[in-house]
């Protein structure tokens, strides 16, 4: 009898997971959007809008024999999935995978892609009449954003903020004295070790004065809040044995199982696997879960498979706009030339495209 699997998220689980499964089971997603985000690519859409039309990839010809229902998942139990307008879902295996939210326009801030182009047009238009900008955050998002409006909009006078002694603190310093100093000659400044204390907005960029710990003050036509992701696990706080870690994620078992119910697993940003918020630790989690499932369709027991091991320090690409960056790659450190090749040239767009049959 062929097993049912919902998916519930069509994030970079979601859509490499229900892909991979869509010939072994009755696979059904379920995603609000009407396009597959890919957001690595939203941050360099800011000063180049152009990069949108490939970067938000309709979900009609992702699978073959499954389906991809336009809805808003509301809750979950051991029987499937109920949807906001009470419809059930009914499924053998859950899997959610409902990824975080950041600011505007990294991610949509509603389930409309038509309003979040919209957002984007308009952030666009504000970075244009913009002359000074700030951004407060120095993770990968403000960190490849600073090198983005540096390489493609010169003339700006540019600030990146992070409370952080440096850039990247937990990598191997090399990678953050690289990309500092790349920064530092694009013309880009940047403030270490400094909060700002009156942020307006942390879910869209705004014009207005950031007063800072360290007692100074920036003025800046557009501040662009890029403070880090927020794990979007609010349909799981409702399951039996559910224990919330860092940055609103949920806690999972070695099988990824985030609660009490055998036969629900999360994934990806939601998940506090041991992994951190990154499309690499996806690409090591989706073939786990894809073996993981596949065993349990032939009749194994979770428990008879093998643990999932996270990515203790998996590579980190940071490009700073299509030509330069640094990465880790957990045996060296890359510079311009494999940075652009891997990551920066094509942020990924290709390959997302690919795996959305929209080549």
């Amino acid at each position: 009898m062929t097993k049912c699997i919902i998916i519930v998220g069509g994030g970079y689980v979601g859509v490499q997971l229900a892909k991979a499964l869509d010939d072994k089971a009755e696979v059904t997603l379920i995603e609000p959007h009407s396009h597959f985000v890919h957001a690595p690519a939203m941050i360099r859409a800011v000063v180049d809008p152009q990069v949108l039309d490939q970067a938000l990839i309709p979900y009609d010809d992702l699978l073959k024999n499954g389906k991809v229902l336009r809805a808003r998942a509301e809750s979950i139990d051991a029987a499937g999935v109920t949807l906001e307008d009470g419809t059930e879902v009914l499924g053998d295996y859950i899997v959610v995978a409902t990824g975080s939210n950041n600011a505007i326009p990294f991610k949509p801030a509603t389930d409309s892609i038509k309003a979040f182009r919209a957002d984007s047009a308009r952030i666009h238009a504000m970075l244009e009449a913009a002359q000074s900008v700030a951004i407060v955050g120095a993770g990968a998002v403000g960190t490849e954003l600073a090198g983005e409006i540096a390489h493609f909009m010169p003339d700006k006078k540019v600030t990146l903020i992070s409370s952080e002694p440096s850039l990247f603190p937990t990598m191997p310093s090399k990678l953050g004295t690289a990309l500092q100093a790349k920064l530092n000659d694009a013309g880009v400044t940047t403030i270490f070790g400094a909060r700002a204390e009156n942020l307006e907005s942390t879910t869209e960029p705004y014009a207005g004065e950031l007063q800072l710990s360290k007692g100074d003050s920036i003025t800046a036509d557009l501040i662009f809040p890029a403070i880090g992701s927020r794990a979007t696990s609010t349909i799981l706080e409702t399951l039996p044995g559910i224990t919330k870690g860092a940055a609103n994620r949920v806690k999972t078992d070695p099988w990824l199982r985030p609660s009490d119910l055998p036969n629900v697993f999360a994934a990806g940003d939601v998940a506090e696997s041991g992994d951190a918020m990154t499309i690499v630790a996806v690409s090591r989690q989706t073939p786990w879960l894809e073996k993981m499932l596949t065993s349990l369709i032939n009749g194994k027991k979770v428990e008879d498979m093998a643990k999932y091991k996270p990515w203790g320090k998996a590579p980190f690409l940071v490009p700073l706009g299509p030509q330069k960056g640094s990465s880790y790659l957990v045996l060296f450190t890359a510079g311009d030339a494999i940075t652009r090749l891997m990551k920066g040239k094509d942020l990924f767009v290709s390959k997302y495209r690919k795996m959305l049959n929209r080549t």
